[in-house]
């Protein structure tokens, strides 16, 4: 979709025409869909796979160093590109619209799509906030009297979460199912993808973030909500992709039927027309591409993953699970997203590639090495070429319909929907069975049977952290359920570098990576490396501090320059104000 700002052409002009209006719209989209990793241009969001148990790197999050300056998505000054920036163009285009000749049911159709986008920026502040000022028209943007007039105090939450779903409600009630011309119109909102929106509001909302007190109506409006989401989407052919390691590439994106809600890319090369996603490059082997080298599993991380049977590790009967051999009867999507020493892995068009990250004679073999002993793998485009990583077009899939099921199944328990036939466990099961775990006798794909309500909540938390590992949600997730202090504190996340040893019966270092050698690598028996060959010596990532997350953190603070600016803003409770966020 085209990014052109037209906001200087009178709303008159635009709306007379659908072709101009359609061009106002993708504008809407480009300012605000999100990017890779659900990144969206906040302080947050950017450095949301750090601040989880996924990848590491410092900051005043995690160091317990953070003031109420440093969450500034609420904006501390005028900003077309901040938060409020883009909800003043939604609300422009909102009064523009209507001045325009275009038909009801075309105009009804454009609304919908940016009160969407409305209800996406103002989830996006009360998640980091509680309640924000809601401006819902254009407010005068010149004079003493419009500056004054834009300095509103703040809604409460409970406002605020009324006006997001207000919103919602008339997206879905406006948009397809599907869209007609499917190419052309790749990445649009639909219905299902509104509704699938308006869950995971809820969902959060129903959370003990917002819902310390475990209200039994927040957990309803939620379960309505996924339910009517997952309704609109089956009847719309959406649903799982029969391949978790290959839906990021679909061959045709239009086909891809877990692709709730997107942010299109494209492979282009063109300064005009290129839309690449940054992603591929930052993540891969800096030495198998033109960057590279982010987004890093940690140790932690990589241990997480069930054993194929479904059950955490050390705690199967069927498949014993040592350090030493991380990487043995893993769930599948262990290795469709940990890169790790000796691994086979498609990339750059090599199907048999074999990854090395091991230090001999504490020499890295690698070009560079990884900061972790692995990388990140989900996602990597398997076929273009090293030098054309930059151009990498696969598709963010924002909303997967995975998080539809998990959704739909967390909001079932919170309603004491406990039973094996209820949406709570066939939503676990439906994403453990594509993912390739193993059945069981019992046919509960590594779930115990009889879980309680608690139970049932953790196991959907864990499922998460698996099924959504590297795409942004874990951070979200420990924080409307209010876990990082439990789940990360005193904490330090760690590497493990593999070193290759020397002695009787090892291959020396030469001959261990000599293709002519009898005991080259990569003709070795992984097993017999990793037990005879290799010693894993784990150590600190966190090398400055344990992890100190504060209690405060759950509801960031106000600028003192927004406040500044607007002294109508109240600080918040737990930094010396007294707005509350539970409200």
């Amino acid at each position: 979709m085209d990014k052109q700002d037209l906001k200087t052409i009178p709303g008159e002009l635009i709306f007379n025409d659908s072709t101009l209006a359609v061009l106002n719209v993708n504008y809407i989209y480009s300012q605000n869909l999100p990017n890779w990793g659900g990144e969206s241009g906040g302080s947050v969001s950017g450095s949301a796979g750090q601040l989880s148990d996924e990848v590491s790197g410092e900051s005043k999050f995690f160091e317990g160093t953070l003031t109420n300056n440093d969450v500034t998505d609420i904006g501390t000054a005028l900003d077309p590109n901040n938060n409020y920036g883009k909800i003043r163009s939604i609300n422009d285009f909102l009064r523009d619209i209507e001045t325009g000749t275009i038909p009801a049911a075309t105009k009804n159709r454009f609304k919908a799509q940016v009160l969407f986008f409305r209800a996406y920026r103002y989830f996006d502040l009360v998640r980091l906030y509680g309640g924000v000022p809601l401006v819902l028209t254009s407010l005068p943007a010149i004079g003493e009297d419009a500056k004054n007039e834009g300095k509103l105090p703040r809604n409460s939450t409970t406002e605020c979460m009324k006006q997001i779903i207000a919103d919602l409600d008339t997206a879905i009630k406006y948009l397809p199912g599907r869209w007609n011309d499917p190419a052309s119109n790749w990445g649009r909102i639909t219905s299902g993808g509104a509704a699938a929106f308006k869950g995971r509001v809820l969902l959060t909302y129903a959370s003990p973030q917002f819902n310390p007190g475990d209200l039994q109506t927040r957990w309803k409006d939620a379960y309505d909500a996924n339910l009517q989401a997952y309704t609109l989407l089956v009847a719309s052919g959406f649903g799982l992709n029969s391949s978790y390691e290959n839906m990021w590439f679909p061959g045709s994106e239009t086909a891809n039927p877990e692709a709730v809600l997107v942010t299109g890319y494209n492979n282009s090369t063109g300064d005009q027309t290129r839309k690449n996603n940054s992603y591929d490059r930052a993540t891969r082997p800096s030495y198998l591409g033109t960057g590279g080298g982010s987004n890093q599993p940690t140790w932690q991380m990589v241990k997480a993953y069930p054993m194929k049977d479904g059950k955490k590790p050390g705690t199967s009967a069927k498949y014993v699970y040592a350090d030493q051999q991380f990487y043995k009867n893993r769930d599948p999507r262990f290795n469709a997203t940990i890169a790790f020493n000796g691994a086979t892995w498609r990339i750059n068009g090599n199907a048999n590639y074999k990854l090395w990250t091991y230090f001999a004679a504490n020499k890295t073999v690698e070009q560079k090495a990884s900061g972790t002993g692995f990388y990140c793998r989900k996602a990597i485009d398997p076929v273009v070429s090293a030098g054309n990583d930059l151009y990498v077009g696969t598709d963010w899939l924002e909303i997967r319909f995975a998080e539809v099921l998990l959704n739909l199944a967390e909001s079932a328990v919170g309603i004491n929907k406990l039973n094996a036939a209820d949406e709570s466990y066939k939503g676990l099961i439906d994403v453990r069975k594509r993912a390739g775990i193993e059945a069981g006798a019992d046919n509960l794909y590594g779930l115990t049977a009889g879980m309680s309500r608690a139970q049932l909540f953790t196991a959907l938390l864990y499922e998460r952290q698996i099924e959504f590992a590297f795409e942004g949600k874990r951070f979200w997730d420990l924080r409307r359920w209010k876990l990082i202090e439990s789940t990360l504190n005193g904490k330090r996340r760690t590497k493990m570098q593999i070193n290759l040893k020397t002695g009787a019966n090892i291959p020396t270092a030469a001959d261990f990576a000599n293709p002519a050698s009898p005991k080259f690598r990569d003709v070795t028996d992984i097993d017999v490396a990793y037990s005879t060959y290799f010693e894993l010596v784990e150590s600190n990532l966190d090398t400055k501090y344990a992890i100190n997350w504060k209690p405060e953190y759950y509801f960031f603070g106000i600028p003192a320059g927004s406040i500044a600016n607007n002294p109508n803003l109240t600080q918040t409770n737990l930094w010396g104000g007294s707005f509350d966020p539970l409200k």
